[in-house]
């Protein structure tokens, strides 16, 4: 049995409410766990949002959409150093959609290591 990546391992104790885990809107984590593209990216939950990352510790990516909202309406931004609206009045399954769909071909797995990836051959 293979052992857990770092991007699982938080993925696995945001869903199952682990004491330790980040909290975040479940409709929303749900939904953007259900899309394997961003189930292979870093997730953070925080202030109502989810972002996700292309690697696993500080200083994060931050260059992609990520969602703001509920299990009523999703709100999905531009990347945080970009911004702007990409799609609103969204379910969490839209949202996540829009996600994905702004995603480029090499993005994900997240790598384990702080951005950019020491190589610079992701960025």
């Amino acid at each position: 049995m293979t052992e857990e990546t770092t991007v699982e391992k938080t993925w696995r104790g945001i869903l199952e409410g682990h004491p330790t885990a980040r909290r975040g809107e479940p409709a929303v984590i749900a939904a953007a766990y259900a899309e394997p593209r961003l189930r292979a990216l870093y997730p953070i939950p925080s202030h109502g949002a989810l972002t996700f990352h292309r690697n696993t510790q500080d200083p994060w990516s931050n260059d992609l959409p990520y969602i703001a909202g509920d299990e009523h309406s999703c709100i999905v931004y531009g990347p945080l150093h970009v911004g702007g609206v990409l799609g609103d009045s969204l379910t969490p399954q839209e949202a996540a959609a829009l996600v994905v769909a702004q995603l480029t071909d090499d993005c994900g797995p997240a790598f384990e290591g702080p951005w950019p990836r020491p190589d610079s051959s992701v960025g």
